[in-house]
């Protein structure tokens, strides 16, 4: 039966992280940039070391270079690096761990832009996803602020998103309106941040309770990597 993954995002106590996996997240998401939902290298390992198996820890940077972000990954031992800022695609190959490419849908342009950094990329076997975010001009995540989700769902009817799969989708996402979000783009997994949250870096369990759930529901998935 098809399921898509869940990763929570920015997790910053090893208990309540623990209890996110309880709940059926797949991937636990820690912020390593400037944010309130950041954390120390000590945090993180924190939150690792109560990870039970099969649920990820993912590390989120933001135009980091290889050599902090690969010095993060050995004393953490995260699974996966999210790139979410300008990287270059060479970085890819520099970071120990597979990484997790993070794209601002802002205009028309978006799927260019993926396009054209994925034609530079030279390790393309340690690239996992891509992951799909709301544009704003003052946060790089985490803003709480919709993705448009009607103009990736049209690049993938039109066929235009061939090769891009997996496809994780974040931005505004919550309980109230992640099922509509996975009927229209299909994706891999979903990503959310304030959507469960009382305050940005504090989760509230019912609300991440409430997102599960509703990701369960909803139509069949249908795109290339679903097939």
């Amino acid at each position: 039966m098809q399921r898509v993954r869940i990763k929570i995002e920015g997790l910053r106590e090893a208990l309540t992280a623990l209890r996110v996996a309880q709940m059926g997240a797949d991937a636990i998401g820690m912020v390593f940039a400037e944010s309130p939902r950041w954390v120390s290298p000590e945090q993180a390992r924190a939150i690792m070391d109560v990870l039970p198996p099969w649920v990820v820890g993912v590390g989120v940077f933001v135009n980091a270079d290889a050599t902090t972000i690969n010095r993060v990954v050995e004393r953490t031992r995260i699974h996966y690096v999210q790139l979410h800022g300008d990287e270059p695609p060479e970085i890819v190959a520099q970071v120990r761990v597979p990484c997790i490419k993070a794209f601002r849908v802002r205009d028309d342009n978006w799927l260019a832009e993926v396009r054209n950094w994925m034609s530079a990329l030279q390790a393309r076997q340690n690239l996992a996803a891509i992951l799909l975010d709301a544009y704003d001009p003052d946060v790089r995540g985490g803003s709480g602020r919709r993705a448009n989700w009607s103009m990736i769902a049209d690049a993938r009817a039109a066929g235009a998103m061939a090769g891009l799969d997996p496809i994780i989708l974040a931005g505004g996402l919550d309980a109230s309106c992640v099922g509509s979000a996975i009927d229209m783009v299909k994706p891999w997994a979903v990503d959310v941040a304030s959507g469960v949250e009382k305050a940005p870096g504090v989760k509230d369990l019912k609300k991440v309770e409430d997102f599960i759930r509703a990701t369960r529901e909803g139509d069949e998935l249908r795109s290339e990597f679903w097939l």
